[in-house]
């Protein structure tokens, strides 16, 4: 394994976690002042954290096809940028459906990414204990930032501020969903301090008080940029040439950013995408640049999250438990 990766994941996993309680206790401090607040500053926060987030997806075909030649790679971006495209216009098109695919697919997504990020990091830090299944982690942890969220007493208002469409997109299904969220959430918690592993225990317990005592926007947000991005960014430093080349010369942080900064041009390009989005579509960007934004971004995971498939399979493999 690359030398000071391991600190740069445990760094990592500290910032996030320590991030996610800080934005609990101000939620709760707010909540006990009496303090709503506007609707407007959710929205421009899940605007920068969905900025935040987008360059930790840019690096896709650099970890997955590192040595092809130049016309390939060109073509390799081609598609996936046109599945990007064809995503965008199904999601349009159906709004519900296309909604209710992404919230399955984001909550697989990100549940297996963090659940082969705890893999990763006992691997660096070789621990092989056989501990738990590791569905009894990804499923709550990535239910929980998504489902919760979507089917609380705050959705209906956070989605009105997205989409009006999507409001109901449960279709009366929400409360099911809720419960078995947080069920699974309890029997992961359980199991993991039965088994003494009481800092994976802290991560669902951090994500169960994000999911219910933050404001829906705000909660997603809070996820994507400053937990899942960071966890992610962490993993593509074991897999970028860059980044281990860092690594080999003991400059974890220079290894860090050697995963971040290629996916800095995405980022400046999917802003601009979204905003010739609005013109051609006739949108109204102070309005819709949220909803537009989050569309691109939910179109992005598609390829992102069958790429990624190919480092989580490797991760969970080995081990299978985390």
């Amino acid at each position: 394994m690359a030398p000071g990766a391991l600190s740069v994941f445990t760094t990592l996993r500290t910032l996030s976690t320590t991030a996610v309680f800080a934005v609990v206790a101000l939620a709760l401090a707010l909540a006990l002042l009496g303090y709503s607040g506007s609707a407007a500053w959710q929205v421009w926060l899940a605007v920068v954290a969905l900025a935040i987030g987008i360059p930790h997806g840019a690096l896709d075909h650099l970890v997955t096809v590192p040595s092809m030649q130049p016309a390939k790679m060109a073509l390799f971006i081609s598609g996936y940028l046109g599945v990007v495209a064809v995503v965008v216009w199904a999601i349009l098109t159906w709004n519900v459906l296309g909604f209710a695919l992404v919230v399955a697919m984001s909550a697989l997504h990100f549940g297996v990414g963090d659940a082969a990020f705890l893999a990763e990091t006992r691997k660096l830090s070789d621990d092989r204990t056989p501990v738990a299944p590791w569905p009894l982690y990804a499923l709550p942890a990535g239910m929980l930032p998504v489902v919760i969220p979507l089917t609380s007493s705050g959705a209906d208002d956070a989605l009105a501020l997205v989409n009006p469409a999507l409001v109901n997109w449960h279709q009366g299904a929400g409360p099911v969903l809720f419960w078995a969220s947080v069920g699974l959430a309890v029997l992961g918690i359980s199991w993991l301090v039965a088994r003494r592993r009481l800092r994976d225990a802290v991560d669902l317990v951090a994500l169960l008080g994000l999911a219910l005592f933050v404001p829906p926007l705000v909660a997603f947000s809070v996820y994507f940029g400053l937990w899942h991005a960071l966890r992610h960014t962490g993993r593509l430093t074991l897999e970028l040439s860059s980044a281990k080349a860092h690594y080999a010369h003991h400059r974890p942080t220079r290894a860090f950013f050697a995963a971040v900064i290629p996916g800095l041009p995405a980022l400046v390009g999917t802003l601009v995408i979204v905003a010739l989005l609005a013109v051609v579509g006739g949108w109204n960007i102070a309005v819709d640049y949220l909803w537009l934004a989050l569309v691109v971004v939910w179109a992005l995971t598609v390829p992102h999250m069958a790429l990624t498939a190919q480092i989580d399979s490797t991760a969970l493999a080995p081990v299978a438990r985390v």
